[in-house]
């Protein structure tokens, strides 16, 4: 038997399962999914978790079932490239594999920063995710919460976080003169008009220079905070980064344009692990999956693989609570609730995979 495992069932790993899925994968081929938790969990949702505005069970998805796959929920410790084998820090037996895609997404980046990964919350996985909506929904009337990180992630948390909790005082710190850099100018104006009328401080300029347990120090100012939710950039998972392939500056593996580590063409990289001239998004690595599973088709069925088409993303779309957002869509600026419907249209999407 020929054995293929896919490392993490996210955007990017579920989108190379089903597409093989709904092929006909050869007798002689065994497909493994390997992922901590029993389900998908919808990653870019989880900041309303954070917030406690929504069920967890309403941004995670059941596995496909399907006779010819296998599911592994366990902790991957690290892969042993030479045995080729997946390592597990919470069971004694390995997963051995002729194939590897590795869909493992990110984690928060902490800068070096003293105290952040201590005493502050993150949303880069469901556990974290629920334990920052538990910390945030456990404030009493008029508790101080901040957001470390203007980007993405940062907006849609504070945001969602004053729709859930009206009393709250909520601060955003951002590195930049404006929120949202990589936005159109039109974006960043609505969003921080946004903020104004909801009573959400913006500190721009911010240079965090370490965290306490119950304050933030910023630009030589240090204030007194209950929650600390930090958002303020990501990496590449560790194992990940601990693999022995060539990496880029941001500490991303360098793939051809088959999506395989050039040192080892048996191992595939896609989403947030793998080099690309796109920023990390959930649409990037659902394309990148879709991709690959057409290479692997065409490679398990031993034929050469065509080239992929190159990526075209459609837009990127962002939240302010659930009746209001922004978002690039066909290179278009837009804001106000037809973003926002979309948002809740892709949500609804991936939900029915």
């Amino acid at each position: 038997m020929r054995n293929l495992v896919i490392l993490g069932g996210g955007y990017g790993g579920i989108k190379v399962a089903l597409g093989l899925l709904d092929k006909d994968l050869p007798e002689d081929v065994s497909l493994t999914i390997v992922d901590r938790n029993p389900y998908q969990s919808l990653k870019t949702e989880f900041y309303t978790i954070a917030a406690g505005t929504v069920a967890d069970r309403d941004v995670r998805n059941d596995f496909p079932k399907d006779a010819r796959v296998t599911y592994v929920y366990a902790e991957v410790e690290a892969v042993d490239t030479e045995k080729q084998q997946i390592v597990f820090a919470d069971r004694s037996d390995p997963v051995s594999y002729d194939y590897l895609v590795v869909a493992l997404g990110c984690e928060d980046n902490y800068h070096n920063i003293e105290g952040a990964k201590a005493y502050t919350e993150s949303v880069q996985t469901f556990a974290n995710a629920r334990k920052a909506g538990l910390e945030v929904g456990n404030l009493r009337a008029y508790g101080k919460v901040t957001i470390v990180g203007a980007g993405l992630s940062g907006i849609e948390v504070a945001s969602e976080i004053r729709e859930s909790r009206s009393d709250l005082n909520i601060r955003l710190l951002d590195r930049g003169a404006s929120v949202l850099r990589a936005f159109d100018p039109r974006i960043q104006g609505y969003v921080a008009d946004w903020f104004n009328k909801n009573d959400v401080e913006v500190l721009h300029h911010a240079n965090v220079e370490y965290v306490e347990k119950d304050g933030v120090c910023n630009n030589g100012v240090c204030y007194v905070n209950d929650v600390t939710i930090w958002t303020a950039g990501v990496r590449p998972n560790r194992i990940v980064r601990e693999l022995p392939y060539q990496k880029d500056p941001h500490e991303k593996i360098i793939v051809n344009e088959f999506f395989q580590v050039p040192e080892n063409p048996a191992v595939y990289v896609v989403g947030d692990c793998a080099s690309s001239i796109h920023s990390p998004s959930a649409q990037l690595a659902g394309i990148q999956g879709e991709q690959v599973a057409g290479i692997l088709y065409s490679v398990l069925h031993n034929k050469v693989p065509k080239a992929p088409k190159e990526i075209r993303l459609r837009g990127t779309l962002g939240s302010l609570g659930k009746n209001d957002g922004f978002g690039n869509m066909m290179k278009q600026p837009l804001t106000g609730i037809v973003p926002r419907l979309v948002k809740s249209g892709v949500l609804w999407l991936n939900k029915r995979h």
